[in-house]
């Protein structure tokens, strides 16, 4: 549901300046597979190790999920708002009102 709905709101979300991706535990065939059958129109990462999620604090205790955690990095690398409370069914606009809220450029 959570891709769905970035899926569904790439216009809301570009009309920011940012670039934006999901990171996933599965292996990077996975998710390919998984991204096309979806239709994702952004990247779907692998981090089949959990190196990433390690570093970012979501790698849950089992080191078989990730927990759903969205970051907001402006172009200096400072993380300005880390979203705990994902709602992957309205996550997409989500996104578009914290950058707005945050101040993130436009296109």
């Amino acid at each position: 549901m959570e891709l769905e709905s970035l899926r569904d709101s790439v216009d809301l979300i570009h009309r920011f300046d940012v670039a934006y991706f999901m990171v996933s535990l599965d292996s990077l065939e996975r998710n390919k597979e998984f991204a096309e059958a979806m239709g994702a129109n952004f990247p779907l990462l692998s981090d089949p190790e959990g190196g990433a999620a390690k570093a970012y604090g979501v790698l849950g205790l089992t080191r078989l999920f990730a927990s759903r955690t969205t970051f907001y990095i402006d172009p200096a690398g400072v993380i300005r708002y880390i979203d705990k409370d994902v709602n992957v069914e309205t996550h997409g606009r989500d996104i578009a009102r914290k950058l707005e809220a945050l101040g993130f450029p436009e296109r």
